[in-house]
């Protein structure tokens, strides 16, 4: 029984500072006078604490790793969210950075399946209709428009299929 207090103890101890530092204001010696390499590993160990387990702001980490040239470090935090219970939109997040690093054989799949699974959003259905146009798929892409189109003509939608023609990728 002792033991198990004091377990129970220690680890309701850790998790107070853990939520204690993500509390904390930013100290400037995080940053401040080191490498920029130097000073984006200490605020990105500072942004971890304060994502906890949010899988939003873990794939924003994980685009900061994957696209700042730690790809292997991006790919884990990518391959923990999805390994668990995850939303379909944490796919479509991840499809954007895979997009934003050039690498649409990775992007499609993840494209694919959130249409598989929201065939009625709207505005991602338009976005991802620009990922396919911009990457040579004029066919599918207007397909997807003429899906977006036809659930609400929705501004962000619109600007997405625009800005596709134009070779502007869609807005975040």
């Amino acid at each position: 029984m002792k033991i198990r207090v004091a377990l129970v103890s220690t680890l309701l101890f850790t998790a107070g500072i853990a939520v204690g530092y993500a509390a904390q204001k930013l100290d400037p010696s995080l940053y401040s006078g080191k490498s920029k390499e130097e000073a984006a590993r200490s605020l990105i160990e500072a942004a971890r604490v304060q994502a906890g387990d949010g899988s939003w702001e873990r794939i924003a980490i994980g685009r900061l790793h994957y696209l700042g040239g730690a790809k292997a470090e991006g790919q884990a935090v990518f391959d923990d969210v999805l390994s668990k219970k995850h939303e379909a939109s944490d796919e479509y997040r991840i499809g954007r950075v895979y997009c934003e690093a050039g690498e649409w054989s990775k992007a499609k799949p993840l494209f694919d399946r959130y249409v598989r699974e929201n065939p009625k959003d709207e505005k991602e259905l338009a976005a991802i209709g620009a990922y396919y146009l911009l990457n040579g798929d004029r066919a599918t892409a207007e397909s997807l428009f003429d899906r977006s189109f036809k659930i609400a003509p929705e501004v962000w939608a619109t600007v997405a299929a625009a800005g596709a023609y134009l070779g502007v990728k869609p807005q975040e």
